[in-house]
């Protein structure tokens, strides 16, 4: 049976009632840090739901209720009759806690009995000591005959039973401990004596007990062991009686142990545990007033009569984007009154309503009332924008879009941010004296063994923002516009260094969001902050710092590792632990995954921009191959050419055909079109509209 560790992992942090750290590892016993808090525990590949379940109980058993002293220095008890009572004491308040595990412990228990994972086979457990007859007693004293005798015995079990404390564990082991000892000197004395009653001695043993074969002489009295047993006899008698201070054996413990070792799978692959790591924005983000003066600074010297014509696009594109500009407006007005008064509430004001006195034979509401509006959510928008090599062709269409948005932002007085992913825009920064400042070519964070890997190179731009004045932000606008249309069509200007299109590093954007989004939030002073991510495509590939210890250096090197099926993702602020056993193009989505978990109130909107020729293995992908989920969502594509994803790593995922959003949607003709002409415009011009106020409407759902 194939364990499911990261739920094994859950079912650990829900027992503990706290953000424990599992860890599952290939090593052959359990153990908790209690400074750290860390649970590690084996891979019990071969073990049963039952046992997986009873052994992860009983070491969260340990984590709650075991603590953090050192006992050694003042009992002097060995560790291992204090583990017996301890483990009596800690399963018992879990079971108390949680009346369910009673039955998990069971059964767990059940299976090791028939297993004889304690080694007793057909063994007399009369033989046994007490201390390994207790360990059988609570542990599977349910399915096989313990022999306990009446008196000091029953009398040790009850007190070892009744421990609610661990000075109380401490206390029974200790009684444990001294009969154990006490009845093992006993033993040892009984032997001794029935030995010396026996009568062997040097003189009356037969000669052939003290000849070896094919010796004819008798050994010299002197040369025989001082007791004159046999061989057997010496050996039993050396082990037993010729140390009396050798301390009771507790054999059951080390048979458990060894035989929880052989459910231990210690062929698998380590598992290997990752974190996000806390990202100094400064060294990754491009500010937008540096942007606008690369701008500025490379056209400077250029004649105007090389931009006219995008200029005039752009113009043009903002006169024909007002229609949907102001049907994002009133949707999000409409949205936000109808949740206003869904949430008004109603009083009375204590003061005769006059026109109400006629009735006052049969109304006995007579008061004017009052009713208080609840005031709307301060909202805020981040924006992240693919600038990869794959863009190029849509990327002005793209362009439009986000355009849309952020003149709906700006009708409305939402604040927003745009960046824009990169793995091209040059680290190096120069000094106002001309010398190279290098603080930008180092990493954005404390490189260490087990975090996500952010290359050096990774940078976000900040392309737009709301805190600039309208005039800057349409000139920041229509410098973007150029460098966009530049990728689509032939254009005789230069593009801005570090502009140029790239790699396609998302994932490492959404790994500095949750720097982003907490600080635009604080900002802004904001209830509620949105996240829409408009790409084309999946990220490239993440790897993980990894500390190796190379045999010609003093100091570990910390490289990188590929990201492989035994990795985790491990959130210590949420508690939650996310399996990278995907393809490499779904840890997108594992990623906005944690991202979700982390901000219980934002959305995360995808926005997908698709060639024809892409959208059906990008439906397949989150929707199957067939069923009435994949059918409704091509029907929707054909007719409307976009459509939305619920079961992506976004709450809702837009996909958009990139020719459709090309199309203008004003109804134009010219003025001697034929009634086909006029009639295949009207038709274009619907199914635009049709499409985009579909979109808008959902979107705008989302962030109201």
């Amino acid at each position: 049976m194939t364990v499911r560790h990261e739920i094994k992992s859950q079912l650990a942090k829900l027992l503990a009632t706290e953000d424990l750290v599992v860890e599952h590892k290939k090593v052959e016993t359990a153990q908790f840090n209690v400074h750290t808090r860390v649970l590690t525990l084996p891979m019990w590949e071969k073990a049963s739901n039952s046992v997986y379940d009873m052994l992860v109980g009983h070491e969260v058993g340990h984590a709650l209720y075991t603590p953090d002293i050192d006992w050694l220095k003042e009992h002097k008890v060995p560790p291992q009759f204090v583990n017996i009572v301890e483990d009596v004491r800690i399963e018992k308040l879990m079971k108390r806690r949680y009346p369910g595990l009673s039955k998990t412990f069971y059964r767990g228990y059940q299976e090791l009995a028939q297993q004889d994972f304690f080694a007793i086979g057909d063994d007399d457990l009369s033989t046994y000591n007490l201390a390994d007859r207790t360990n059988l007693w609570f542990k599977i004293g349910n399915y096989i005959t313990i022999p306990i005798e009446r008196g000091e015995e029953t009398d040790i079990i009850n007190m070892i039973g009744d421990t609610e404390t661990f000075d109380e564990v401490l206390e029974a082991a200790k009684v444990l401990y001294k009969y154990c000892k006490k009845k093992q000197e006993e033993e040892i004395k009984t032997q001794l004596d029935e030995l010396e009653m026996s009568g062997f001695s040097e003189q009356s043993a037969p000669a052939s007990d003290f000849q070896e074969e094919g010796e004819g002489e008798q050994e010299q009295p002197g040369e025989t062991e001082s007791y004159g047993g046999t061989a057997e006899q010496e050996q039993q008698t050396s082990s037993q009686g010729g140390e009396h201070n050798e301390e009771p054996e507790v054999k059951t413990v080390d048979s458990l142990e060894e035989a929880l070792k052989n459910l231990v799978n210690q062929n698998g692959e380590e598992n290997v545990y990752l974190e996000i790591p806390k990202l100094d924005l400064s060294k990754i983000i491009v500010t937008n007033s540096e942007i606008q003066k690369q701008c500025e600074a490379v056209w400077a010297d250029q004649e105007m009569e090389k931009f006219e014509f995008v200029d005039k696009q752009f113009v043009e594109f903002k006169r024909s984007a007002q229609k949907e500009v102001n049907y994002l407006v009133k949707e999000f007005e409409c949205k936000k009154a109808a949740d206003s008064y869904a949430r008004a509430t109603t009083a009375r004001t204590g003061v005769l309503d006059c026109t109400k006195l006629h009735t006052y034979k049969y109304n006995e509401d007579l008061f004017k009332k009052v009713t208080t509006l609840a005031n709307g959510k301060n909202h805020g928008l981040v924006f992240i924008l693919d600038w990869s090599g794959s863009m190029g062709q849509v990327m002005i269409d793209t362009i439009k879009q986000l355009y849309n948005l952020i003149w709906f932002c700006k009708k409305v007085s939402i604040p927003f941010d745009v960046y824009a992913f990169t793995s091209d825009y040059p680290l190096v920064k120069y000094n106002k004296d001309g010398s190279a400042n290098m603080d930008n070519c180092k990493f954005a964070y404390e490189r260490r063994n087990g975090t996500l890997h952010i290359p050096e190179w990774f940078s976000m731009m900040n392309l737009f923002t709301s805190e600039v004045n309208g005039k800057s932000l349409e000139q920041q606008m229509k410098s973007i516009f150029r460098i966009a249309h530049s990728f689509k069509y032939y254009s005789n200007y230069q593009i801005p260094v570090g502009m140029g299109l790239s790699g396609t590093p998302l994932n490492e954007a959404l790994v500095s969001l949750h720097q982003i989004i907490p600080q635009f939030k604080e900002k802004h002073k904001l209830q509620k902050v949105q996240c829409v991510v408009l790409s084309d495509g999946e990220a490239c590939m993440t790897k993980y710092d990894r500390e190796v210890q190379r045999r010609f250096e003093a100091e570990p090197f910390i490289g990188t590792a590929t990201i492989r099926e035994n990795s985790f993702l491990r959130d210590r602020k949420t508690g939650n632990t996310y399996s990278f056993d995907c393809e490499w193009y779904e840890m997108t989505d594992i990623l906005l995954r944690n991202l979700k978990d982390t901000f219980k109130d934002t959305n995360f909107i995808g926005i997908r921009v698709l060639e024809s020729r892409d959208a059906g293995a990008f439906i397949r992908r989150y929707c199957g191959y067939y069923g009435e989920t994949h059918d409704k969502t091509m029907t929707a594509w054909k007719k409307q050419k976009a459509f939305s994803i619920k079961s992506s790593g976004y709450t809702t995922y837009f996909g958009l055909s990139a020719n459709a959003l090309s199309q203008d949607s004003e109804f134009n003709v010219a003025d001697d079109a034929t009634k086909t002409q006029i009639k295949s415009a009207f038709v274009k011009s619907l199914r635009s509209k049709k499409m985009n106020k579909k979109i808008l409407g959902e979107f705008v759902e989302l962030i109201a």
